[in-house]
């Protein structure tokens, strides 16, 4: 474990309730070698036997322990959630983060573990993660482990799956995964099926000079590479497909989230984004459309995807989502509206070809749009899915790159 020795394994939940079980967890990583820090995140403001105490935890709220130890039960686990994600992101010795326990405890404990960087290693065992783990997981990286029977005591099963999460996280800590071997630099793409003709020639165009991670924007995948922007491990992206905003601003099944775009406020990296696919909103199967969209132009894009297109209005907020976000970034932008059409059924004769809701989407972002020495929108006559589109977007991009960044693209 010498790999791991300057760094603490971290073990956290709710001693009050699950101390047995979070101690046990201690145990095995303390007999592998490891030093072991333990966090208790109990809220009935009881006696503890872990290293912290929950006063020390609830200190990080921006409001202080009172907004942890108050009568009510949810409010002082969303509180100590919180504090408990300021307190993790505070410390300087994490070489991992493990914990055990069931709703409540996973909730507490998986909010730190969504804010830790990618690649520090995290394991969840939960009674929990048997059904969707969305909600804890995110776009993160934690293993969420089933604890098949409930966290309750020390049991013929529960000995050996706790031990094997103690065992893992031992593994990932001793053994960190080795640098990568390539060095070009990451960069990060979105794409939509309908966008898929432009990010593959801009891929095809960088591909040999950059690391392009492509990510599929439902929801998750525009997420997962905000994730890791905001973890360092990107030199910029090209946003071509921003799609899940026209999902969170009208109501679709593939929203990343009011939070969308604002790591590149946080984050002073280059910033390449387009409209891609902002000419429609995402359903399942046709029937799961809601009732008061049922008179929309809809698209059956396979059994399980119905699209609707985005009205004139709806393009109207959508334009002042983005352009407020665009304005806020920190980095150098470069904004490119595609005047042709924004995804593969926007052309002319196209199902979704509505021009005037076009031209209230375009123009809506450049009436907003702050533009400045490094940040640029520039409209241009050509389709998203043009292959001149995908040269304009490769051109932006080495305008914005850092030079330590384009340096190492050259070699």
């Amino acid at each position: 474990m010498a790999a791991g020795a300057n760094r603490a394994a971290y073990v956290a939940g709710t001693f009050d309730t699950k101390g047995r079980e979070l101690s046990y967890l201690r145990q095995c990583l303390e007999k592998l070698g490891l030093r072991v820090v333990t966090v208790d995140l109990s809220t009935a403001g009881k006696t503890s036997t872990a290293s912290v105490h929950p006063r020390e935890v609830a200190r990080h709220h921006p409001e202080g322990e009172r907004a942890v130890f108050s009568n009510d039960r949810g409010s002082a686990v969303t509180a100590m959630a919180l504090a408990f994600e300021r307190f993790m992101l505070s410390r300087r010795d994490v070489g991992g983060l493990v914990s055990a326990g069931g709703s409540g405890g996973t909730t507490l404990a998986t909010q730190a573990m969504r804010a830790l960087p990618v690649g520090l290693p995290k394991v969840m065992v939960s009674t929990m993660a048997s059904g969707d783990v969305r909600p804890y997981v995110g776009p993160s990286d934690i293993c969420m482990m089933y604890s098949i029977t409930d966290v309750s005591g020390i049991n013929r099963i529960s000995e050996k799956v706790l031990a094997n999460a103690a065992h893992a996280l031992a593994g990932m800590i001793a053994h960190p995964a080795p640098a990568a071997g390539t060095v070009k630099p990451a960069l990060g793409l979105t794409m939509f099926g309908v966008t898929t003709p432009c990010v593959q020639a801009v891929t095809k165009r960088l591909g040999e000079a950059y690391d392009c991670l492509v990510f599929h924007a439902t929801g998750v995948g525009g997420q997962s590479m905000e994730k890791l922007a905001d973890s360092g491990l990107l030199e910029g992206v090209i946003d071509v497909s921003t799609t899940e905003v026209a999902d969170e601003v009208v109501g679709g099944v593939l929203s990343a989230g009011p939070q969308r775009l604002d790591v590149f406020a946080r984050r002073a990296i280059p910033y390449v984004g387009s409209c891609g696919a902002l000419d429609m909103v995402n359903f399942h199967a046709w029937d799961t459309v809601p009732e008061r969209f049922r008179g929309r132009t809809l698209y059956r894009h396979n059994p399980n995807v119905t699209l609707m297109r985005t009205t004139a209005d709806e393009c109207r907020t959508i334009g002042e989502f983005i352009a407020r976000k665009l304005n806020a970034m920190a980095g150098p932008v470069r904004f490119l509206i595609p005047e042709g059409g924004v995804s593969a059924i926007d052309r002319p004769g196209a199902p979704f070809h509505d021009p005037e809701a076009d031209r209230v989407l375009f123009e809506t972002i450049e009436r907003q749009f702050r533009a400045g020495p490094g940040r640029k929108l520039i409209r241009l006559p050509l389709h998203v899915n043009d292959e001149a589109f995908a040269d304009a977007l490769v051109a932006a991009w080495h305008e914005v790159a850092t030079p330590a960044a384009a340096a190492r693209a050259a070699r």
